[in-house]
């Protein structure tokens, strides 16, 4: 039976939260690496709530996906954050949830367009797409060493 929340349209804020939902079940266990793969993969197809729901159904605990509200009544979804709001950030005690974890514009983007801007004057449009690639990768590169920072620490030894 489907309901009027699995036919709602889904951003990318929602099938984050499912990713890293996703993340933590393969950390406990309860997937390995091909199902991990198999779900991500529709995670990140995923168009509906009904969509998401399906990718998540087995998993017991935190799935990623909004909590219905009953108190709200007129069949109104619940205001809804991706990690839970502010008190199950402490309560999980996610690093990247605790600290404020940004969905939104990338922060260095201002910073290669700067960069895009001052070498193209200079030395000429080619040199500055290559310099603009390279530090996407360096930011993109530093990001990953801090996710997988992140994650080691919050794994149960």
């Amino acid at each position: 039976m489907t309901t009027r929340l699995d036919d709602m349209r889904i951003g990318d804020a929602e099938r984050d939260a499912v990713t890293a939902a996703l993340h933590e079940h393969f950390a406990a266990g309860r997937l390995d690496r091909e199902e991990l793969d198999e779900r991500l993969t529709a995670t990140l197809a995923a168009k509906t709530q009904g969509d998401l729901k399906a990718v998540v159904r087995d998993l017991p605990g935190d799935n990623g996906l909004p909590e219905p509200s009953r108190a709200r009544g007129h069949g109104h979804p619940a205001p809804w954050h991706p990690h839970g709001g502010p008190q199950a950030a402490w309560a999980h005690g996610h690093p990247a949830r605790r600290h404020g974890h940004r969905h939104g514009p990338f922060p260095a983007f201002p910073l290669m367009i700067g960069v895009f801007m001052i070498v193209a004057f200079t030395v000429g449009p080619g040199a500055a797409m290559l310099a603009v690639l390279q530090l996407a990768l360096l930011v993109w590169t530093v990001k990953a060493i801090v996710l997988a920072v992140a994650v080691r620490r919050t794994r149960p030894r």
